[in-house]
């Protein structure tokens, strides 16, 4: 029998037993043949690989992620994750449509001729809230989102984040998106963003029809999601010793994947959806586990019942390892063919993918000045109370704080109350918004950081205690037309461009990845503190995050969406 490729004795991992048994496996057409343990002389191969050693494992399928986030585009991102062995992604490109709406969004899937399989979610969050809370500069409504359900690349709704228009406003958009969806398509998957919602709430918001949730995870509530019907997929920050104790104890393994969400250009330079699953492997879940919950499980909640194991009939999408514990691949292969060795480097695109003109030249907005740096109150006091953020030194989360504030001459203090101001300006030149905020001793040097990657909406966010850093941080953003730029004392330390609609590049990853490991650097030289400032500094802006956010309108409070005063009104008001 003539088949294209033979593999000989390799220690294959079999998905319905969860371990490894040493096999022959046949490949043809594409697919996995014939997978036995007995003597293949029958077969005869154009390629036959001696494998005695060698750990065969399914291709990983990343179920939930956003190409965006590593800040490159579909074909650079594809010739890099193919490396880690990863094989399949389920793209919710809401980055994108968020800046550019439902023509950024076909442009950029129009750009994923990759070796990777490339499937995606309809973004369910464009705007994350509603357009009187945030401006983007696109609006996925239920023209676009009907539209979307008949292309065969969408397979599921990405993440629905509005808590409150899920769960108590039948008329929202989002709940309208849904309902559309289950219609529509009654078994796509519904996947939900559902960040410290518990009991009766969760019950609220899980009536709406979502079945899953990828935010930070904590061990006491793991047990009660699953058995509120949720899949969890566990990204990065979720993966600790305690969370997979959880799932190993209650042997939750069919219940959950492993995912990344965001992984930043620095960082997929030295891994990807492989990373999280050898930590899980450190943190106590057995290797057999972890590789059942990055294939066969993510195939699973997303029906894709072509891949995710080594059976006939199933795509022969694999890894040959030469060690499970850390994932040592030798080889990847992408429906049987060879797609990356050991020791090759990243081969780019010859060709740049093409983007419209409009993308080029996304950031409107108009140079800040010293007058709008400066907060005029009408107070007869000498400190007025003003609302808040304070930030965490681990994760997303911020809270809320009350601040005394010293006035002189009607102007508010902010230095001597070590506070820092917070702009986001609306940038797709619709309304010239700025939302403005405090925050409690983020830097502990003088300097500003400012971005274009601003969690969802993307607008110009512009964060610092010095106004001569703040000003040169935004006016040199709006010169590189998006990016990341750090400024300390006045001069600018470091700049990451993303010349593309503000959040992506087509630079070489080496180079990308640089630019933003010296933003990284810069803020830790400014004392921004945090397990992953980019992220952290990037999700100030993001208003379905707890507990207090910044958009265009002004400081929310994101679980009632209401806004906070700069300063309390029984002691003063402000003037600009």
């Amino acid at each position: 029998m003539k088949v294209d490729l033979l593999i000989k004795q390799a220690h294959v991992y079999q998905t319905p037993t969860q371990n490894f048994a040493k096999k022959n496996v046949a490949i043809k057409a594409g697919k996995f043949y014939y997978i036995a343990d007995e003597d293949m002389s029958v077969m005869v191969a154009d390629k036959v690989i001696e494998a005695q050693g060698k750990y065969m494992i399914p291709g990983m399928i990343d179920c939930h992620m956003h190409i965006e986030s590593s800040m490159t585009t579909p074909s650079i991102f594809s010739e890099v994750v193919k490396r880690y062995g990863v094989t399949t992604v389920i793209a919710d490109a809401h980055e994108i449509a968020n800046v550019a709406g439902i023509k950024g969004m076909q442009e950029f899937m129009s750009n994923d001729e990759t070796l990777l399989d490339i499937f995606y979610a309809i973004p369910s969050s464009v705007p994350s809230t509603a357009p009187a809370l945030e401006t983007t500069g696109g609006i996925i409504g239920l023209a676009e989102v009907k539209a979307l359900l008949t292309d065969p690349r969408i397979i599921c709704l990405g993440e629905a984040m509005n808590y409150y228009g899920i769960a108590y406003d039948k008329e929202s958009l989002i709940r309208q998106i849904i309902d559309l969806c289950k219609k529509t398509r009654p078994t796509m998957p519904l996947e939900g963003h559902i960040p410290k919602i518990y009991d009766y709430e969760l019950a609220d918001f899980l009536f709406s029809g979502i079945t899953s949730d990828h935010t930070q995870q904590f061990a006491d509530h793991i047990l009660e999601k699953i058995q509120a019907g949720l899949f969890i997929q566990f990204q990065k920050k979720s993966i600790s010793p305690e969370n997979m104790a959880i799932i190993n104890d209650h042997d939750l393994y069919d219940y959950a994947c492993f995912i990344t969400d965001d992984v930043m250009a620095d960082d997929l330079l030295t891994g990807h959806l492989n990373e999280n699953v050898k930590l899980a492997i450190q943190c106590g879940m057995p290797v057999e586990k972890a590789i059942y919950m990055a294939t066969y499980t993510p195939a699973r909640r997303m029906s894709l019942n072509d891949r995710g194991m080594i059976a006939p009939g199933r795509l022969a999408d694999f890894s040959l390892v030469n060690d499970l514990k850390e994932l040592a691949i030798d080889s990847v292969y992408k429906k049987g063919k060879l797609v990356f060795q050991k020791g090759d480097t990243i081969s780019y695109p010859q060709e740049k993918e093409k983007f419209s003109s409009e993308l080029y030249q996304s950031v409107h907005c108009r140079k800040l000045s010293s007058a709008d740096l400066t907060i005029a109150v009408d107070t007869p006091n000498n400190s007025v109370r003003c609302h808040a953020i304070q930030k965490q030194k681990v994760g997303t989360f911020t809270k809320a704080i009350t601040k005394e504030v010293a006035v002189e001459k009607g102007v508010l203090q902010l230095e001597k109350s070590q506070l820092a101001q917070l702009l986001v300006m609306e940038r797709y030149g619709k309304n010239g918004n700025i939302g403005r905020a405090l925050i409690d001793q983020p830097l502990k040097k003088k300097g500003a950081i400012a971005t274009t990657w601003a969690h969802d909406h993307h607008n110009l966010m512009v964060m610092g205690n010095d106004e001569q850093s703040i000003l040169i941080a935004q006016h040199y953003l709006l010169e590189i037309q998006g990016g990341y730029v750090v400024v300390k004392e006045g001069k600018v330390i470091a700049s990451c461009p993303l010349p593309i609609g503000g959040i992506l590049s087509q630079e070489k990853l080496e180079v990308l990845g640089k630019d933003l490991k010296q933003v990284r650097a810069a803020m830790q030289a400014l004392g921004y503190e945090n397990t992953n400032e980019i992220m952290s500094f990037s999700t100030l802006s993001l208003p379905v995050s707890p507990a207090i956010k910044v958009t265009d309108f002004g400081m929310m409070n994101t679980k009632d969406q209401v806004f906070y005063p700069l300063v309390f009104p029984e002691d003063g008001k402000v003037l600009n």
